[in-house]
């Protein structure tokens, strides 16, 4: 078993030659994908919350390097699924893993292995060709014999299996915890190459996706147990201000949250509209940090019925 800690840091040869290529993180829901690609990439790229299927967008996080362009893709987590959404992002997921370079697995390291876990492990064995890094994640919240079960179970877990795992690496995304050392394990195993994206691109994630995407989490975070899956948000219009001096320029935004019943619609406004209000509050802070620009943030929240379930909704709000 090759369990990679500090010590064991490789170093990069004066004359490397340059890649590039992509690693995309898998696990099952809330294994700290999405955090994991934050903190590589050095910004939020990727929303975050306590809860399954939050990541809805293939999002991709670019970590540029002397020696390398690693292109990070954060996928939906591989579920069950119970909705024509789910269905979908399922085969997000499928077709991610056959077009990447280099697979890595999150397994939490605070809780054990389960049955969804073993699932995703036996797709990844049909899976030949593409390296497979099994990345312990939350490694901040066990001990070290908890720590040592979680690698050893994960080692027996790929030998069941029939594969050996290229590299098995324990991590801290929020300690920063061998955070650039997963990179440099990850990087030998790229093509080689020139960089694929500019220099100081870190996603190619429209704007208004991501901006979209902030707004979602802001709106989850108050009603995370009453409505953990019917949130979806439309950015429809981002404009600058008119008549703006150039020194104070204004970006007005423009955006829906859509729920599937009216009964939810409450929910999300709370008492005298302060819910909504924090939401917006909350999301135009980390839009302007994004954009750089001041922003006028105007939401609405509408009414889509049953959108997980309906092939029409789920086109229009971009599933």
């Amino acid at each position: 078993m090759s369990v990679r800690s500090k010590s064991s840091e490789p170093s990069v040869p004066s004359q490397a030659p340059h890649r590039a290529g992509f690693a995309c993180f898998v696990g099952r829901p809330n294994a700290g994908k999405s955090t994991l690609t934050n903190a590589l990439v050095g910004q939020k790229v990727a929303i975050t919350a306590n809860q399954p299927q939050t990541t809805r967008h293939t999002v991709r996080g670019i970590v540029h390097r002397p020696d390398a362009q690693l292109i990070l893709v954060d996928t939906p987590g591989l579920h069950k699924p119970r909705t024509l959404l789910g269905e979908r992002l399922n085969d997000v997921v499928r077709t991610t893993w056959a077009e990447v370079d280099v697979i890595g697995f999150c397994l939490p390291a605070n809780e054990k292995l389960g049955p969804g876990d073993r699932f995703i492990a036996k797709e990844l064995a049909s899976i030949k060709k593409t390296p497979k890094i099994a990345i312990v994640t939350k490694t901040d919240l066990v001990d070290g014999k908890t720590l040592a079960e979680q690698l050893i179970a994960i080692d027996q877990l790929g030998k069941e299996l029939g594969f050996e795992w290229a590299e098995i690496v324990p991590v801290s995304a929020v300690g920063d915890k061998q955070v650039g050392l997963l990179a440099d394990l990850i990087v030998p195993l790229l093509p080689e190459g020139p960089a694929l994206y500019p220099e100081g691109d870190l996603t190619d994630e429209p704007e208004q996706v991501m901006i979209a995407e902030l707004i979602r989490e802001a709106a989850l975070e108050g009603v995370r147990d009453e409505l953990p899956h019917s949130i979806a948000v439309v950015v429809e219009e981002m404009l600058p201000r008119e008549d703006r001096p150039a020194d104070k320029p204004l970006l007005d935004i423009h955006a829906f949250v859509y729920i599937e019943r009216p009964s939810q619609k409450g929910i999300i406004i709370g008492p005298k509209g302060k819910r909504l209000k924090d939401v917006g509050i909350k999301s135009r802070k980390q839009i302007e940090a994004l954009l750089g620009t001041p922003v006028f943030l105007d939401l609405h929240v509408k009414v889509a019925k049953d959108w997980q379930r309906d092939p029409r909704q789920l086109r229009k709000l971009g599933f």
